[in-house]
């Protein structure tokens, strides 16, 4: 079978990751998988084959019985892709804790430094109020 859809849109939908996380131990046919949900045979069939189409399911038969198999290699796209992203936006959280570290220190500077100039002027007007 060729891969129609790709596996981000498998992924989209929380029912297919579900079904995804029921299989990925142990396959399972058709009635044991949609068992765990509440909506139709008919339903679960659509869902397994979108995630057949994009590889991420293999279906097996078994006598009478239709086995579905998870592939999880194929999530491995997924990974590559958002790893591009963690990397740019770790890089991103980097810059900014950087410069609010720096902000908080040049911060800091000026609060002592007002604070040193303040006490300077109220310590030379002291004498001067005490003559």
């Amino acid at each position: 079978m060729e891969a129609r859809r790709d596996v981000f849109q498998a992924i989209a939908d929380p029912t297919r990751r579900e079904i995804i996380n029921l299989i990925a131990h142990q396959p399972q046919n058709l009635n044991a998988i949609s068992a765990n949900f509440e909506m139709s045979r008919q339903a679960i069939s659509l869902h397994i084959k979108i995630l057949a189409e994009c590889g991420l399911v293999a279906i097996k038969q078994q006598g009478r019985e239709r086995f579905c198999e998870a592939r999880l290699e194929k999530l491995n796209e997924v990974h590559e892709w958002t790893e591009k992203y963690k990397e740019f936006w770790t890089k991103s959280f980097h810059s900014l804790r950087n410069y609010l570290d720096k902000e908080a220190k040049d911060q800091k500077k000026t609060i002592i430094n007002q604070t040193q100039k303040k006490n300077g002027k109220s310590n030379q007007k002291g004498p001067e109020q005490g003559s």
